[in-house]
């Protein structure tokens, strides 16, 4: 009995795509939720989006300063709304949608899956800023030091209280914790005005994650992965669409360069070029250098090793002696404000919710330093084994969640750190855990997660202070927006 009468494919690929005259009902099936699954990641985002840009509401925080057209963006008059009840629904339906696409992506034609993460990321730099309003301190520093000539590391925004973008900040009392290439890289933005520099910066938020989602497709292929569900893994993931780049947060940036680096040495471990875009990374944000020694660990030779610790420390040097030009003696004052930053709380970060459970009064330094402790052993188990031979994409992986678990600073957006590294990594587990992590850096910010999440604000011991944030409709928090008074 011929193939083609018992329906049979012809030929199966690598990564399972099925090829042939005709295919059996299995693929067929798996097809057919893939592609219902891809529908449905695109309705979600537009329906989330229209909705958000219809009305003021607490999903877009910068409402704070107005409501003007350049804010709300051109799906502002499409007749959506957009509730608590709404909100929870079309997240939810587009990590049901993720889901299932991740699992029948061997079903679906790479070009299928680009257009739909093209198409997303197009329909998401339509709708305004959403859950926080980060993307306009970047313009607040950037107009403190481009047009006042006040240096962002030493000075607050509040000193420029008069500027337009005054009533959109949700930070006005902290110095810049962003690095000296971003920084500069923002002045760019100042002449723009706000409407301008508002898009500029969307603008560059999408393309850094579609650059990234290509790279990351790029690497796992060299790697003999399969590229598409790589690309579908990072680049139709919920907490990316709907809270990296919805907020337009420059996590993107840093997520381009891990990806780039990801691609340079996705065939040889030894590739100095993938130094230099980590030490690039860590100008945009310092968070960026936990997967710098393992990047120096991954060749398997000491001479790799030292090539790449060479790469690295002269790419430090140039960082530095950009900043200085920049910034002069100030060029790493973003070190002290991150210091201060990570003396904050976060409502739903992982030990302030543990703290909760146990019984704790606030979140005290103990049990934070019991989460720090955590960390640096995952940190010395993880180095140990990737100077051992383990492959250090994982083990950088690892430490990425252990970071994300153990810091009392926590914004769900972070999520995004781990997500190139889950995705070229051929570890199942790491990518499960990166996957749960999501899940809870989404359902946060869902009224359904009332019962189990967000008590009623409790005296915190001094001196830490806390983040709250708007309240959604049922729910107490959102992500990360207005720090309490200490």
């Amino acid at each position: 009995m011929s193939e083609r009468v018992l329906g049979i494919s012809n030929v199966c690929t690598a990564d399972g795509h099925i090829v042939g005259m005709s295919r059996p009902a299995p693929a067929r099936v798996l097809a057919v939720v893939g592609t219902l699954g891809l529908a449905g990641v695109l309705v979600s985002v537009f329906l989330l989006f229209a909705g958000a840009a219809s009305a003021p509401s607490v999903y877009v925080p910068g409402r704070s300063g107005g409501w003007p057209a350049w804010m709300a963006g051109p799906l502002r008059n499409l007749g959506f709304s957009l509730s608590g009840s709404s909100f929870q629904t079309l997240t939810l339906l587009m990590a049901g949608s993720y889901l299932a696409v991740l699992l029948t992506t061997r079903a679906l034609p790479m070009w299928t899956l680009a257009l739909t993460i093209l198409a997303a990321h197009l329909i998401v730099l339509l709708g305004p800023p959403l859950i926080s309003q980060d993307v306009f301190g970047y313009l607040g520093f950037a107009r403190l030091g481009a047009l006042h000539g006040l240096d962002p590391y030493t000075n607050f925004p509040v000193r420029i209280a008069g500027d337009p973008v005054y009533p959109f900040l949700g930070w006005p009392y902290q110095h810049s914790p962003y690095g000296p290439l971003f920084t500069l890289g923002s002045y760019a933005t100042a002449p723009l005005g706000m409407a301008g520099g508002l898009w500029a910066l969307k603008a560059v938020s999408v393309l850094s994650s579609l650059g990234a989602v290509a790279l990351v497709g790029r690497a796992a292929a060299r790697m003999g992965h399969s590229s598409r569900w790589a690309v579908a893994f990072l680049g139709l993931n919920p907490v990316l669409l709907e809270l990296a780049v919805g907020g337009a947060h420059n996590d993107t940036l840093v997520m381009l360069l891990l990806s780039l680096a990801l691609a340079l040495t996705a065939t040889t471990a030894s590739n100095p070029r993938a130094a230099g875009s980590l030490v690039a990374a860590v100008a945009i944000k310092a968070s960026a250098g936990l997967v710098l020694p393992y990047l120096i660990l991954a060749p398997p030779r000491t001479a790799g090793r030292l090539r790449m610790l060479r790469a690295t420390l002269l790419s430090l040097a140039v960082l530095a002696a950009i900043a200085a030009i920049g910034f002069g003696a100030h060029a790493f004052g973003f070190l002290s404000a991150l210091h201060e930053q990570q003396q904050l709380v976060a409502v739903h970060s992982i030990p302030a919710e543990t703290a909760r459970l146990v019984g704790l009064t606030g979140t005290p330094t103990w049990w934070r330093n019991v989460f720090l402790g955590g960390f640096l052993a995952v940190l010395l188990f993880t180095l140990w084994r990737t100077w051992r031979g383990a492959e250090w994409r994982a083990q950088a992986g690892w430490a990425t969640l252990a970071l994300l678990l153990s810091t009392a600073w926590l914004l769900p957006w972070y999520a995004i750190w781990a997500l190139p590294l889950a995705a070229v990594s051929a570890n199942r587990r790491l990518r499960g855990a990166t996957l749960v992590f999501c899940a809870y850096a989404l359902l946060i910010h869902l009224p359904l997660a009332k019962p189990l999440l967000s008590p009623p604000r409790q005296k915190h011991a001094a001196p830490v202070r806390i983040h709250r944030i708007p309240a959604v409709p049922g729910h107490s928090g959102l992500s990360g927006l207005n720090p309490t008074k200490p």
